[in-house]
């Protein structure tokens, strides 16, 4: 540990500085400047040089890119499916539920869909929602609570609250489809323009 600080210092800036400015001390000291005083003349330059020089600036934390979120989530998306082949839901629901999980595994495809993805983190966060937070709690609130109505006949039905649940998981899934198709129609737009300017 006290080697790696000690180390740490030889490539520090403040070393390096001090060691510049000591430099020049010594050269101070061989044209006949600093005198009989020359170890004071260095040692005090070294010292104004590692005051001087910036603080040493801490390396930023390495995140993933949202390239290797999206390998994350598609991972999490195989296992989601797994976990829904295997839960048992009305036929209307499980039509449904194939629908936006048909939207969700298109939007991950590798591709042009996912390099666009890749481009924006917000899209990348509501998609991993998705996938990992509000598709398998809507679904396994359902089954929780079916089981529970059995119990007690005469509650709301579960069914209802899915499809309804199921229904805004679509729309946003949606908007996110139509978003990304509105940046490459702006891209296409962008590109238009180009050439035409070029051609005036």
């Amino acid at each position: 540990m006290a080697t790696s600080k000690v180390l740490g210092y030889l490539e520090s800036r403040k070393n390096l500085a001090g060691g510049a400015c000591g430099l020049l001390g010594l050269v101070l000291t061989f044209t006949g400047v600093a005198g009989p005083y020359w170890p004071v003349v260095v040692a005090g330059l070294y010292g104004a040089g590692a005051l001087i020089a910036p603080p040493e600036r801490p390396a930023l934390p390495r995140f993933p890119d949202p390239s290797a979120q999206l390998d994350a989530v598609r991972e999490d998306f195989a296992k989601l499916g797994a976990y829904l082949a295997d839960v048992d839901v009305p036929q209307a629901l499980r039509t449904r539920l194939t629908e936006l999980t048909d939207l969700l595994g298109a939007l991950l495809d590798p591709g042009w869909a996912a390099e666009l993805l890749a481009q924006d983190p917000e899209a990348v966060h509501t998609l991993s929602r998705a996938v990992r937070q509000d598709v398998p709690e809507a679904v396994d609130t359902f089954v929780r609570t079916r089981w529970w109505t059995r119990l007690a006949p005469g509650t709301e039905p579960p069914e209802r609250h899915l499809e309804r649940q199921l229904a805004l998981l679509c729309e946003e899934a949606e908007r996110l489809a139509a978003a990304l198709r509105d940046t490459e129609a702006r891209r296409q737009e962008t590109h238009t323009r180009y050439l035409e300017d070029r051609s005036q």
